[in-house]
């Protein structure tokens, strides 16, 4: 067999698993009304099934590279995939909500494995010289896995079932097992010793989890109370902890030497801002599109499936070429995008036209695929080549912490310009109700009542309601209030009541507009605010790289800054 076609199969097996394991982030968050629908409990236990992912696939990410410096890491991603499909099968079968949390959580330990492996085992299995462009490729991969979770999750779930989610993950598991097993070569970091770092493995395990379980609970408990505040104290010791270990240890996980690369930490902290933003465009669109637009799961995935569109065609572009003229303007212009795509989202209203969502969601791709591929090429092709791999732990950890980061701190905005907009809007209807001259006073508690409810959301998410059934019900009401009355008044209610109802329709019409306008305008701001929250991205960007020129030059400083 020639060696072509081993690299092919070597590369198909890789991109199998991370796939897999990067899909797995966001196919599940489509699924998961159909799965409240399946398990009962609450919306926060049910959340638990995407946080429990997440959380494990960021604690563990940084110590699973280490692993397999040190212990081979093809045997490491054989472990990982196996894992990974194994928990796949089990948990389409779960028989409860608790084993089904327990077993994504295992899942995203699975998918901390694998996903750091895959670049060293790529720079490993192609020469150097094909570096950039396979890399670019995988980088391209990984940003339509991640966009692209919400339309598959939405077809599966339509066409099969929320199961099917999990057992499709089985057949390409056994697949990049078997390829892995006989094509790939096993590698490891010479000069990264065989004792393990326990110091720093507790450090930075204690540190990611305490701060990614507070950022996880802050929508529960609020950013001031103090659960918050000593998880995120508990999650800054185990980092200071950590920061000790790295300089007094004889073996550390963390080559300091890798923080001496400006490009490196520019690379790393453009991650954060790449995983924050994808995860709170994704979320905030597909909240808009189900509960302002009124588009089912489905729809709502296959439209944001656009972002996947956008990524595929800039990161078959950006990734090749920024090997070349580096990748610092791709990933700044990319952030660019990706911000103007944002602030331009929150243009949209409840009635405007799929034309208008898709384009912007294009332009969110383009970015996205312009960032991506060339930071993650940049992050690995400025460090030592043995050191590949722990590098490419720290950039996808910091791509998970972005997203988790992302999510606390939209929700919280979303949340509190949502109550804000909401609250003003159904005072105003309240005080237009009052006012109202031609509505008889018995009438008013109840229509009164009517809009206090749309305005919690009883009748329907964020203000958009069937009006139908409230003025029923307003009607019912209305009626029963009327059979209280004296004689005389019920007499002159039932002369008038064509009009009565009319008015009252108009009103309750009238504030069913303005809640559903207020919840709009509140997803317009957070939108802006998701936008703003990017751009300091634009500067780690432009530190991400350097001119092709001066890389030579970069490398040869971290290789004697590690001697």
């Amino acid at each position: 067999m020639s060696m072509r076609v081993r690299r092919i199969f070597s590369f198909t097996a890789i991109v199998l698993g991370f796939f897999m394991a990067l899909l797995d982030t966001t196919i599940i968050n489509i699924a998961l009304p159909e799965m409240t629908r399946h398990f009962g409990g609450t919306v926060s236990q049910i959340s638990w099934i995407m946080n429990g992912y997440n959380l494990a696939f960021a604690v563990f990410i940084l110590t699973a590279s280490r692993l397999a410096d040190q212990f081979g890491r093809k045997r490491v991603f054989l472990i990982g995939v196996l894992l990974f499909t194994v928990t796949s099968l089990l948990a389409g079968l779960a028989p409860s909500l608790g084993v089904l949390i327990l077993l994504r959580v295992l899942q995203g330990l699975a998918g901390a494995i694998i996903v750091p492996v895959t670049i060293p085992l790529t720079t490993t299995t192609f020469p150097k010289e094909m570096h950039g462009l396979i890399i670019g490729i995988w980088g391209a991969i990984s940003g339509v896995a991640a966009a692209s979770g919400p339309a598959l999750g939405g077809v599966i779930t339509q066409q099969l079932n929320w199961q099917w989610i999990f057992f499709v993950n089985v057949p390409l598991g056994v697949l990049s097992i078997v390829l892995t097993a006989l094509f790939i070569q096993e590698s490891r970091d010479d000069s990264a010793g065989r004792s393990v770092d326990v110091g720093g493995t507790l450090g930075i395990t204690g540190a990611m989890f305490f701060i990614t379980y507070a950022l996880i609970k802050v929508q529960d408990f609020g950013w001031n109370s103090r659960v918050i505040l000593l998880l995120l104290a508990l999650g800054i010791l185990f980092l200071i902890f950590f920061s000790f270990s790295q300089r007094k240890g004889r073996e550390p996980m963390l080559p300091l030497s890798l923080l001496r690369i400006r490009t490196f930490n520019g690379a790393s902290l453009t991650m954060i801002i790449v995983g924050a933003a994808l995860m709170n465009i994704s979320l905030l669109t597909s909240f808009f599109l189900t509960r302002m637009m009124g588009m089912t799961e489905l729809k709502a995935g296959l439209v944001l499936s656009m972002i996947a569109v956008g990524s595929i065609v800039s990161s078959a572009i950006s990734g090749p070429l920024s090997a070349k003229y580096g990748s610092h303007l791709f990933a700044a212009g990319g952030v660019l995008i990706m911000a103007g795509a944002a602030y331009s989202l929150s243009g949209l209203q409840a009635d405007s036209a799929l034309a208008d969502v898709l384009v912007r969601l294009v332009a969110m791709g383009l970015g996205t695929g312009l960032t991506m591929a060339p930071v993650m090429s940049s992050a690995v092709r400025n460090v030592p080549e043995e050191k590949v791999g722990i590098a490419s732990g720290i950039t996808n950890m910091s791509k998970a912490l972005g997203s988790v980061i992302g999510v606390a701190i939209i929700v919280t905005v979303l949340q509190q310009q949502t109550d804000n907009n909401l609250h003003t809007a159904g005072n105003r209807a309240v005080q237009a109700v009052k006012e109202d001259q031609v509505l008889q006073p018995f009438i008013k508690p109840v229509l009164i009542a009517a809009i206090t409810s749309l305005g919690q959301g009883e009748h329907g998410s964020d203000g958009k309601a069937d009006g139908d059934e409230v003025f029923t019900e307003v009607m019912a009401k209305t009626k029963l209030a009327a059979a209280t009355l004296s004689p005389a008044e019920q007499q002159a209610f039932a002369a008038d009541s064509g009009n009565q109802f009319r008015e009252a329709g108009q009103l309750l019409s009238q504030a069913a507009a303005g809640l559903q306008g207020a919840a709009v305008h509140a997803f317009s701001r957070t939108f802006v605010c998701a936008s703003l929250l990017m751009l300091p991205g634009i500067l780690f960007a432009l530190l991400s790289d350097k001119r092709p020129k001066r890389q030579k030059e970069t490398l040869l400083e971290a290789e004697s800054s590690a001697i």
